[in-house]
């Protein structure tokens, strides 16, 4: 059974490299720029989806 008392410090560490994966997967942008757009927008899956898509369409219209 899992602990009840994990450290809220690894909860949040775990759920953001979760994210950073997701979004990098599900998007095509790098984990780097996940991490950023996390770090500006915080865990909105909504967010992150509409503004990872826009970041890589930018990106790739850019080639």
């Amino acid at each position: 059974m899992a602990e009840d008392n994990q450290n809220p410090e690894d909860h949040e560490s775990a759920e953001k490299a979760f994210r950073v994966r997701f979004l990098a997967k599900e998007t095509g942008i790098t984990e780097a720029q996940a991490r950023e757009l996390i770090g500006m927008i915080g865990y909105d899956v909504a967010s992150l989806l509409r503004e990872a898509r826009l970041l890589k369409k930018r990106n790739g219209d850019a080639r």
